[in-house]
């Protein structure tokens, strides 16, 4: 990767010096005529935001990522790396209407770990996305069809309690997924697109994988224990209000096997959609 930095002299630029890393770490400096004085000019100055404009080389940007993670090598300059963040969370919504808040998309791009004030902006995304309010109501109605979990049993005072217990499920687990676990155990609650440079197959078995495979805050691979953490956390915190019939194990352990269905499918979409996208855009 190279990175071209114009150092200004008022408006117009003195001199202009290349600044390329290679994998090994290391950094060569080509400098023309007065450069070694411009340069320690700078260092003395501490490098003032006012004096530099940095122009990043996007067509050798990919280059220097690694297309299977998102934060660069420890021997990558810190800026390079901070010249084109990407964004926090994710605004686009699959097929239009799902949120997609936890999906990195571009890969390709550095992306600065959640601070802790994010990781519960994104829980409460999620939790209050009127989406999700709308699947809470059908939900209830498909477990009120033959009184099934919550066994709150037939009629609509029932079906609001259905709803109320919906919406609750949904908001406990990413409470303790993407809220507390995320923040004590330093997980990023996000999904990171592999992106269509991969092979559909390697693509389809990273995004089950991703359920139980995590990215910590430092960039290292872990156990996903704020993803399954959460889900069980969620679930048994349900105890408290679902009706007797509907509190044992054999159900909280079909809970939790459909929770992980739903999180495989939803990893599924966040991966693909952005390609199905792009396809009908072509047309």
């Amino acid at each position: 990767m190279a990175l071209y930095g114009h150092i200004l002299c008022g408006n117009r630029p003195c001199q202009r010096a290349v600044v390329t890393a290679n994998v090994s770490g290391a950094v060569d400096f080509w400098v023309g005529r007065r450069t070694w004085f411009v340069l320690a000019a700078m260092l003395c100055a501490g490098f003032p935001a006012t004096s530099q404009t940095i122009e990043y080389a996007g067509d050798t940007a990919l280059a220097a990522y690694e297309l299977e993670g998102a934060w660069p090598s420890p021997e990558m300059p810190l800026a390079i790396a901070a010249a084109r963040p990407a964004p926090v969370f994710n605004e686009d919504r699959i097929m239009g209407v799902m949120p997609d808040y936890q999906t990195v998309r571009d890969t390709t791009r550095w992306v600065a770990p959640l601070s802790v004030k994010d990781k519960w902006i994104l829980a409460v995304k999620e939790t209050v996305d009127p989406f999700n309010f709308g699947t809470a109501f059908l939900t209830a109605a498909e477990s009120q069809r033959g009184n099934q979990t919550p066994k709150y049993g037939e009629g609509w005072s029932n079906y609001g309690r259905r709803v109320y217990a919906a919406q609750l499920d949904f908001a406990s687990q990413n409470f303790f997924s993407a809220g507390v676990l995320a923040t004590v155990l330093h997980q990023d609650p996000r999904y990171f697109r592999r992106g269509p440079q991969s092979k559909l197959l390697t693509r389809v078995l990273y995004s089950i994988s991703q359920l139980v495979v995590a990215r910590q805050d430092s960039g290292r691979r872990a156990f996903n224990a704020s993803n399954i953490g959460g889900m069980a956390m969620g679930i048994a915190a349900s105890n408290l209000y679902y009706p007797a019939a509907s509190r044992n194990g054999t159900v909280m352990a079909s809970r939790l096997g459909t929770s992980m269905m739903g999180g495989a499918v939803g990893n599924l979409m966040s991966e693909f959609w952005p390609d199905v996208e792009k396809f009908l855009h072509r047309k």
